[in-house]
C-alpha cells in the first residue's frame, strides 16, 4: 500500500499541515520536530511530490538539455533523438529534463536559457557544438554539466562523444574494398570535432592503404552541415571537373544534397559514383537509392549523458570522464562496386 503523508503525520504525532510545512522549507517548524518529521518519511519510505523532495534537499529535479536552434529545427532529427535518450534517462531515475534552444549566433548580450538563469535545474546537458560566449557565461553557474557529440575548446569537461575516427575509416575501407581510388569528401564547420575526426579519418584511411591524399577531391569549407551544404559542395567538386568514383559525406544531411546534385546532373548512383553518410538517419532507408552510411546510437548517447551528469551532481565522479560510444557500419544501395 502506498504511505501517504497522512500516514508520516499520524507517526510523528502532528497535523498534516505540519508535515507539509516541513517539506516545503518553512522555518516556522522547530529543528526537533522537522527532524522528527524527515526521520518518519526516511523509515516509512514516503516518497512525496517531485516539487517538495526537491525543497527538502534543496534540489530542484530538473536537469536542463541545451542546443542551438538550427540543431533543433532543422529536417534532420539528429539531436532530437538524442534529446529522447536523455528523457528517456531522465524518467528512469525519477527526474525532469527540460529544453531550450539558443540562438547558433549567440552573443554576449543574448539572454541565458530561463531555467539557468532562475536557478531550476540541478545539471545541464548541452548538445552539439555550442559558442563559445555561451561556454564562458555558463561558467559562473557552477553547474554539473555534460557535453554530447561536442568538446569545449578549453577541455576538461564531461563529454559523450562518437567515434567518429572508427566510423570514417569503416566507410572508407568498404569503398576502398569496392575498388575505389578516387574518394571525394564534403564536410562543413570544420571547427566542430566530429566533423574534423571524421575527416581524420578519411585520411587515415587513405594512408593504411597506401592512396595518395588529393586536396582537389576535398571540400571542407561549408560554413553548415545541412543537406544545401552537401548539394553546393559536389556541385563545386564537379564544377573543378575532378574526377572521383566515390563521396564520403561527413554526415547523411550533407550526403543527401550530395545525391540531389548527382542526379540533378544525370550522373547515376551508385553505377558512376557510390555514396557514403555518416549518422544513420530515419529517411535513409527511403532514399533512391537508400544510402549506405555509419549508425550513432543516438538514443544511447541521450541516456549515458544523463547517468553521467547524475553522477556529476551526486558527487560520485571526483574528476570528468569522456565516454566514447561505438558506432556500426549499415551497407544499403548507395555504394556499388568501381566499373
Amino acid at each position: 500500500m502506498k504511505v501517504t503523508i497522512k500516514d508520516v503525520a499520524k507517526k510523528v504525532g502532528v497535523s498534516i499541515a505540519t508535515v507539509s510545512l516541513v517539506l516545503h522549507g518553512n522555518q516556522r517548524i522547530s529543528p526537533e520536530t522537522r527532524k522528527k518529521v524527515l526521520k518518519a518519511i526516511e523509515e516509512l519510505g514516503y516518497r512525496p511530490s517531485q516539487l517538495a523532495r526537491g525543497l527538502v534537499m534543496r534540489r530542484t529535479g530538473n536537469i536542463g538539455f541545451v542546443l542551438t536552434e538550427d540543431h533543433f529545427l532543422r529536417t534532420e532529427p539528429f539531436y532530437t533523438r538524442i534529446f529522447l535518450g536523455a528523457e528517456f534517462g531522465a524518467r528512469d531515475s525519477d527526474f525532469f529534463i527540460l529544453l531550450a534552444t539558443i540562438p547558433s549566433n549567440f552573443a554576449a548580450d543574448d539572454l541565458m536559457p530561463r531555467f539557468i538563469l532562475q536557478e531550476n535545474v540541478d545539471g545541464l546537458i548541452v548538445a552539439g557544438k555550442v559558442p563559445d560566449i555561451f561556454l564562458e557565461r555558463l561558467e559562473a553557474y557552477h553547474l554539473p554539466t555534460v557535453f554530447v557529440d561536442y568538446y569545449p575548446p578549453q577541455g576538461d569537461a564531461s563529454a559523450v562523444l562518437i567515434d567518429n575516427v572508427d566510423g570514417a575509416e569503416q566507410a572508407m575501407r568498404h569503398l576502398i574494398e569496392l575498388g575505389h581510388r578516387k574518394i571525394a569528401f564534403i564536410g562543413g564547420d570544420p571547427e566542430h570535432p566530429s566533423i574534423r575526426d571524421r575527416y581524420m579519418g578519411y585520411r587515415m584511411a587513405l594512408e593504411k592503404a597506401g592512396l595518395p591524399f588529393t586536396t582537389e577531391l576535398v571540400i571542407t569549407d561549408e560554413q553548415a552541415t545541412g543537406k544545401k551544404s552537401g548539394y553546393r559542395a559536389v556541385c563545386r567538386l564537379l564544377e573543378k571537373n575532378v574526377e572521383f568514383t566515390a563521396l564520403f559525406a561527413c554526415n547523411d544531411a550533407m550526403a543527401i544534397g550530395a545525391m540531389e546534385c548527382l542526379k540533378k546532373r544525370g550522373i547515376k548512383i551508385p553505377e558512376q559514383v557510390s555514396i557514403v553518410g555518416f549518422d544513420d538517419i530515419e529517411t535513409d532507408a527511403f532514399l533512391d537509392p537508400p544510402l549506405t552510411t555509419i549508425s550513432v546510437p543516438k538514443y544511447d548517447m541521450g541516456i549515458e549523458a544523463m547517468r553521467l551528469v547524475q553522477e556529476l551532481m551526486g558527487g560520485e565522479s571526483q574528476k570528468n570522464k569522456k565516454i566514447l560510444v561505438p558506432v556500426k557500419f549499415v551497407k544499403r544501395s548507395s555504394t556499388a562496386a568501381v566499373r
